[in-house]
């Protein structure tokens, strides 16, 4: 067992599956990390963490806390804390997998950690803002792992997903996870800029994760986000470069009835004031989150 972790001693000898995560979650509080990355408190990071170590079922989570590890699985456990705390990796990158919208994705440090409020709009099928029977071509801009592409494939099986990242890391995961998925059939990878890669096929749904962060909010970030692809943060001083070439080619892209649905975070106010004209639809998220616009082909026509 590490003797390095913090405090270890505060763990009892045989310890049990809750005794690990609350170890973790005590270590990771006095650690004063930082969380965002598909969970938003300590306990639940630590969870994550020790079932992945240990192999366990998160549907099966009330039947396995009492079980007591071996010495070797504790020992898997107590690397990864230390891990967690000494560089401050997200649990993601360091469990090689996330999950988003009921779905598992592989991750590493070329690609952003999936955990978009789009999880809950592709869960609905983006209803009530589009007919999904209607829908037969949707383009995923910025796909990074490629989540909210094989996402929409699978939320609408009959529809084909275009999805383009300027990275050639990020898509070498995304076709990882096209595969894994078996959506490699209906959606296809592009490397390039926005819709710089793509022909004059127009799309019923648009739907991007785009970088967002301006310069400031990057030098503030924790240091957890450091470990992820700067590319696929900062969108310059206002944090809108990548946003406003998204808007820009939209209605071109984009059927009489299509729908353009892009999230931009914290840079949703200076996006308002920079374009006060388009009547952007802010989305209500059940399970928190926000900073998601959508606006109809109409709407970016004027």
């Amino acid at each position: 067992m590490p003797t390095s972790t913090p405090a270890s001693r505060d763990l009892p000898a045989a310890p049990t599956v809750a005794d690990l995560i609350r170890f973790g979650a005590a270590t990771f509080e006095r650690a004063g990390l930082a969380f965002g990355h598909g969970t938003d408190n300590a306990v639940d990071e630590a969870a994550a963490l020790v079932f992945h170590a240990l192999g366990l079922d998160h549907a099966e989570a009330a039947a396995v806390y009492g079980q007591r590890p071996e010495a070797a699985a504790v020992a898997r456990v107590l690397g990864l804390f230390e891990e967690r705390v000494a560089r401050r990796v997200p649990a993601a990158y360091l469990m090689g997998r996330m999950w988003f919208a009921g779905l598992e994705f592989e991750v590493d440090a070329r690609v952003i950690v999936p955990r978009s409020p789009f999880a809950e709009l592709i869960a609905a099928r983006f209803e009530p803002w589009v007919e999904p029977q209607a829908v037969r071509r949707i383009l995923d801009i910025g796909t990074g792992s490629g989540c909210m592409a094989i996402g929409c494939a699978i939320a609408f099986p009959a529809a084909r997903v275009d999805a383009v990242d300027v990275s050639p890391d990020a898509l070498e995961v995304a076709r990882r996870n096209v595969v894994r998925h078996a959506v490699d059939a209906r959606v296809r990878l592009f490397e390039g800029d926005c819709y710089e890669p793509l022909d004059e096929v127009r799309y019923d749904l648009i739907v991007s994760n785009p970088p967002y962060v301006s310069d400031a909010e990057m030098a503030a970030l924790p240091e957890e986000y450091r470990h992820e692809p700067e590319r696929a943060l900062r969108a310059g001083p206002d944090g809108l470069e990548v946003v406003r070439r998204i808007l820009a080619g939209a209605a071109s892209h984009l059927t009489p009835d299509g729908v353009l649905v892009v999230e931009v975070g914290d840079s949703e106010s200076r996006l308002v004031d920079a374009f006060p004209r388009l009547p952007f639809v802010w989305l209500e998220f059940d399970h928190g989150g926000g900073g998601v616009f959508l606006l109809r082909r109409g709407d970016l026509e004027h």
